[in-house]
């Protein structure tokens, strides 16, 4: 599915900005046809924008169901005779969208994008109207997985097994574009290096493949300068001197491929950009462009005040530049797909991307105590994570790869977060997802991140992937306030992890700390603790060669549902939620920089 993109035979148009709203806890519009008119006893909401924290009432922040979307688009007359498509970024965690009275899209899943031809459905040269209802809930068929209680007195709890809100509705974009009615669909890219040579293996896919229109490719270096050209649908371009992509170098080359009618006139256009690099993994070495990368950085959330998890270029770019100043060169998109604006951002500033599917909470052994599920039962059953979960998950990993296969700064697939891994039938569940995960992309590792509980002697499925990603709270979930111990238990577990012979990245690692909390002797919650125990982390991690990677929980403090063990959210950022930096911002900093400045002597 390709983007949206203005060009010579093609124009999208925005559709944010604030449109009608409208809570539906009962489900009544669906049943009464909402869609089918201006959506009543509305107000206006921003999109994109979760929708949770816009206005001051519990009810919306914690609305369960339906919520409705409605705006009226105005179609030029230019438009008629091409294909115009309606697109959704996301909608969190599924929708059916309508144009005018007829239904044209249904989706699940809340972050990854769908889209409908809507050339039939559209009036060019008048207003149109454009409805979607959004449903927040979580089930056990859902990715990710959560229960919904009903209540005697008639309120609706939605149970989340995750330690993050559940903000929900358009929190990205949303888009209405068009193309020739002949057109290309896909264009895919693979590269390799040989010497100084770049090889950029391409396919494009079109509906004229049938018809005799030709293919024809551009590729371009990042002044505009062609480096080669070929005809055909499928090939491999090569760039000689070619200038690599590499963490913290985010050069980009763009191919240009076009369409031709057999009368020579082009049909369509669409150009994507490039990155030339490799990945591989040797051993416990994890390799871009055959040299050893250690991963520094942390696990993010998409996560601001008021607007929630919408997408915002300002914020964005402040992010980076932060982890430029701490001296990161990675993160993981932890735990779902983000924007690809995001994506796009850190092809282009050379930051290195695990890319995760929103499979987190598939472990009753953390969601029936910490987040509360309130059940005692096998994490795989007929009534938990079952053989539906596991086809909406393997749709969440083929949509994943689908949508970010062509970014360079994704170097690896991570297909679920803390999963129950010790249960036996956790492998009958997850060797499919790694197997369609290698068929749909062999040029990138697969992996999973390993909770607490999964010991080496323990984990049922590691052999199954390439690189060993280990969530660890020690001294914090685990003896807290003994770092000693935390200390020795950490190295030794590490140590075992090392005997499968694979790269070990430390995904998750930290505790919270209040800010402004200071204590002269370092205790649980002050900023003194956290950094001391991240100290006591990198003295492990040096010790121990498998650890080629260390990301920090978290970048930035960010909300929660209440509960008794969050104090306004999760404090375990390393800044807060307005990104003023916490002591530990400073003592990675140290640590990371120096370690560039070591890197280069």
């Amino acid at each position: 599915m390709l983007r949206p993109q203005d060009g010579p035979t093609r124009e999208r148009r925005s559709l944010g900005g604030l449109w009608s709203f409208r809570l539906d806890a009962e489900g009544a519009g669906r049943a009464e046809g909402w869609w089918r008119s201006r959506l009543a006893s509305a107000v206006d909401i921003p999109v994109p924008a979760s929708y949770n924290d816009i206005f001051p009432d519990k009810t919306v922040r914690d609305h369960v169901g339906d919520v409705w979307y409605q705006t009226q688009v105005w179609v030029p007359d230019r438009w008629a005779g091409e294909r115009t498509v309606l697109r959704f970024d996301a909608a969190t965690h599924r929708a059916i969208a309508w144009v005018n009275d007829v239904e044209v899209a249904r989706h699940e899943g809340g972050y990854t994008p769908f889209e409908a031809d809507v050339t039939a459905h559209l009036r060019p040269g008048a207003e149109n109207r454009v409805t979607v209802v959004v449903n927040n809930e979580l089930t056990w068929e859902s990715i990710p997985p959560g229960r919904v209680e009903e209540r005697a007195d008639g309120r609706r709890v939605q149970h989340c097994f995750q330690d993050f809100f559940n903000y929900a509705g358009l929190h990205r974009p949303v888009w209405l574009y068009t193309t020739p009615p002949v057109h290309i669909t896909d264009i895919t890219v693979t590269t390799s290096l040989q010497d100084t040579t770049g090889l950029v293996a391409y396919r494009v896919d079109s509906t004229a493949q049938a018809e005799g229109h030709e293919v024809r490719v551009s590729l371009r270096d990042a002044s505009g300068v062609e480096v080669h050209a070929a005809t055909g649908a499928e090939g491999t371009l090569r760039i000689e001197d070619v200038h690599p992509w590499a963490p913290g170098d985010g050069y980009l080359y763009e191919l240009e491929a076009t369409l031709w009618s057999t009368s020579g006139d082009l049909v369509d256009s669409y150009r994507q950009s490039v990155g030339v690099r490799t990945v591989e993994v040797r051993g416990t070495e994890f390799l871009i462009n055959g040299i050893p990368f250690y991963f520094k950085g942390f696990g993010k959330h998409e996560d601001a005040a008021v607007r929630g998890r919408a997408h915002d270029d300002t914020l964005m770019v402040h992010d980076f530049a932060l982890l430029e100043w701490t001296g990161a060169n990675s993160f993981r998109t932890s735990h779902y797909p983000y924007a690809e604006e995001v994506l796009d951002y850190a092809d282009r500033q050379g930051v290195v991307v695990i890319d995760e599917t929103a499979a987190v909470g598939l472990n009753l052994n953390i969601a029936g105590g910490v987040f509360g599920s309130g059940r005692k039962a096998s994490t795989f059953s007929p009534d938990t994570v079952g053989e539906s979960t596991q086809r909406t998950h393997l749709q969440a990993v083929r949509e994943l790869v689908e949508r970010d296969k062509n970014h360079p700064s994704v170097v690896l697939w991570s297909i679920a977060n803390e999963p129950d891994n010790v249960q036996p039938e956790a492998r009958d569940y997850f060797a499919p997802l790694a197997a369609e995960a290698r068929r749909l992309d062999p040029s990138r590792p697969v992996a999973y991140v390993n909770a607490l509980m999964g010991k080496p002697d323990q984990c049922v499925v590691t052999d199954l992937f390439d690189v060993v990603l280990l969530n660890r709270y020690y001294g914090w979930y685990f003896g807290p306030d003994d770092l000693a111990t935390a200390e020795t238990e950490l190295e030794a577990e590490l140590r075992q992890w090392a005997a499968h012979d694979k790269p070990i990245v430390i995904t998750e690692y930290g505790s919270d700390a209040y800010p402004g909390l200071r204590s002269v002797v370092p205790s649980p919650w002050t900023e003194e603790y956290q950094t001391e125990l991240l100290d006591v982390y990198h003295r492990v991690f040096d010790r121990v060669d498998a650890v080629v990677g260390e990301q920090v929980w978290n970048f930035s403090d960010f909300a929660t549902a209440p509960g008794v063990f969050r104090v306004d959210g999760n404090k375990k950022g390393v800044f807060t939620r307005e990104r003023r930096p916490k002591s530990a911002a400073f003592s990675l900093r140290a640590r990371w920089r120096k370690a560039d400045v070591d890197s280069t002597d």
